[in-house]
């Protein structure tokens, strides 16, 4: 009889990140204690990744999404997404109408 092969999803279910690099894991430990930190986020994002904030920005935004940090983080994940779709709605609705 031959052993069951495996698959990349069997890798990430057994593994404790659930498919997340260490910087994703980075990221979302950054965001969970930003609001305890004092002074301005974008100088610690550039201080603590090396990375631009609209860079990070941008990681953060396709992190947030992902089922694997849903999976790692809900309750993180869940209070992130509310604050962007609150960001988004605030914005769409402060934007001009074009439509004559």
């Amino acid at each position: 009889m031959q052993p069951a092969s495996r698959t990349p999803a069997d890798d990430d279910a057994s593994t404790p990140t659930g498919g997340l690099d260490q910087r994703e894991l980075e990221i979302l430990e950054f965001e969970s204690h930003w609001m305890q930190h004092v002074g301005a986020k974008e100088a610690a994002i550039r201080d603590r990744f090396a990375l631009s904030p609209a860079r990070y920005y941008q990681l953060l935004g396709a992190l947030i999404d992902s089922p694997s940090a849903l999976a790692h983080d809900p309750m993180l994940i869940k209070r992130l997404q509310r604050t962007r779709d609150a960001r988004l709605s605030a914005r769409g609705a402060s934007a001009p109408r074009t439509d004559g």
